[in-house]
């Protein structure tokens, strides 16, 4: 038996494990757990499909059971994190509201299906992936800057996020690929200087870097695009 042409299923279905383990987190209120176990998800994720190009056994299969998974990590697990945010506060005595959180797993849900169908994006994006958005929705609750976490708990502004997450992963917003493929920094320099910023960011912010850099990643792609069409 050729074990190479299993290992990229297998690292999707840790990929499936690990979001299912970050639900039972966010369910204990466990905020900070569930984003080191999406992130690990996401982490089988890159990996899956780089051994399947490796190891030349991409196929249909692979392809379901990515989006399968990617709906439960990178989508059920961010909708629940609001669903979670929207119930406390002013909305705590709502018993409809909190729901619309899950716009959030609806957008993924969306933006997953029509991947698989939308030939445009092997090489770049259009539209947010849904794991940056994961990150981006997964790091709200753990943000401990006052300033800015006040602003983040209202309820009003979560549900704008909600919103515009929703929006931001099915818009037609040509991002740039992260992938590196040589090291020619005047090929890449966009990409090789986003990286640098992101890290530095992490270490000097931590949490309140992953939205900062999700946002900054939106705004660079705008402006490469605006750029290369004059």
């Amino acid at each position: 038996m050729d074990i190479k042409k299993h290992i990229p299923n297998f690292l999707t279905l840790l990929n499936l494990l690990s979001g299912c383990i970050a639900i039972v987190m966010v369910a204990n209120l466990k905020f900070d757990m569930a984003f080191y176990f999406v992130a690990l998800g996401i982490f089988f994720d890159f990996f899956d499909g780089y051994f399947a190009r490796k190891f030349n056994v991409s196929g249909p299969l692979g392809v379901q059971l990515d989006s399968l998974a990617d709906m439960v990590t990178s989508g059920v697990v961010p909708g629940f994190v609001m669903f979670c945010m929207l119930s406390f506060g002013e909305f705590s005595t709502n018993y409809f509201l909190p729901y619309l959180g899950f716009i959030i797993t609806l957008g993924a849900c969306y933006r997953l299906a029509n991947f698989n169908i939308d030939t445009r994006q092997s090489d770049s994006f259009i539209g947010l992936p849904t794991p940056a958005n994961c990150l981006f929705i997964m790091s709200l609750p753990l943000i401990s800057n006052s300033f800015v976490a006040t602003y983040i708990n209202n309820q009003w502004v979560l549900l704008a996020i909600t919103a515009v997450s929703a929006y931001v992963m099915n818009a037609e917003i040509p991002l740039f690929s992260l992938k590196i493929k040589d090291f020619s920094f005047q090929k890449y320099k966009l990409q090789i200087g986003f990286l640098i910023a992101s890290i530095t960011m992490v270490i000097t912010l931590q949490f309140l870097a992953v939205p900062l850099i999700i946002l900054t990643y939106v705004l660079l792609s705008v402006l490469n695009t605006v750029l290369a069409k004059k």
